[in-house]
């Protein structure tokens, strides 16, 4: 049974960094850990979390809307 090369290795890490990294902007920009970018590769949590990035008050609004109050 053949094992994996270092080219497909270096195929599954690209790919990673590609699902990773956008996601790794889009938390960071909402106030969010870059670090739950991570969920992104893990199936089905990846859904949940976005559920959750879609509904939850994202922290860099909070922290305008505490601005803007008088």
């Amino acid at each position: 049974m053949p094992g994996i090369g270092s080219a497909e290795l270096i195929l599954i890490i690209l790919l990673i960094l590609l699902i990773v990294f956008p996601y790794w902007r889009i938390f960071s920009k909402a106030g969010f850990s870059g670090w739950l970018s991570i969920t992104m590769i893990i199936p089905l949590l990846n859904i949940v979390v976005l559920f959750y990035l879609a509904f939850a008050e994202w922290p860099v609004l909070k922290n305008l809307n505490n601005r803007n109050k008088p």
